[in-house]
């Protein structure tokens, strides 16, 4: 078993979120959100990023998918920043390039400590299925107010939203796998002047 292992809950009036995940796993995943379209996008940051990751969800549905899937990127984060801990040895940037046929995207990330998003995406489509994605930006906001982590995206080209989609969750997986892989070089040092993040 993993030291990077993590299990927790957050519940609020909106929503009831449980996330359990291990940053050295090998991509499996779970998940029972009653949001399809994010379960799918969540398997894509599994499995691109060797993560296994469990999520859980119950939310008022009945409204809207918004609580759900905003609590899911917080609650992601604070289980990504239990399990990262003090980030000693971790290379702490990571970066990736994905294309999926026309559409191409570039995600960059630094656990930093301080939170930051920079989303440059357009979705051609409004929904895809019954999912909204203006939520895409509500997921990632989230992450990165909780992971406390610096987060850059950009969709270069693509026409279909699908697509768009797909090469940021994608990219995302592979730059979180990126900084958070263990540096041998590094030891016990964090990656930092300051010693600390």
């Amino acid at each position: 078993m993993s030291d990077r292992s993590v299990s927790l809950q957050r519940n609020t009036l909106e929503t009831q979120v449980s996330v359990e995940l291990n940053l050295d796993g090998k991509g499996e995943s779970k998940f029972d959100t009653g949001v399809p379209f994010l379960e799918h996008m969540l398997d894509q940051i599994a499995r691109h990023g060797l993560i296994d990751l469990s999520v859980i969800a119950k939310g008022d549905l009945h409204i809207d998918a918004h609580h759900t899937v905003e609590d899911v990127g917080i609650t992601i984060g604070q289980a990504v920043a239990k399990a990262i801990g003090d980030k000693k040895g971790i290379y702490r940037y990571g970066h990736a390039y994905v294309p999926l046929d026309e559409a191409l995207s570039r995600v960059v990330i630094d656990f930093s400590g301080r939170p930051g998003l920079e989303f440059h995406a357009e979705f051609p489509a409004g929904t895809l299925g019954t999912f909204d994605t203006e939520l895409f930006y509500e997921f990632f906001q989230g992450f990165v107010n909780h992971a406390q982590a610096s987060l850059h995206i950009d969709n270069l080209r693509g026409r279909n939203s699908h697509h768009i989609a797909e090469t940021i969750f994608k990219a995302f997986g592979r730059a979180v796998r990126m900084a958070l892989t263990k540096d041998e070089r590094m030891g016990e040092t964090v990656p930092s002047t300051k010693g600390s993040l």
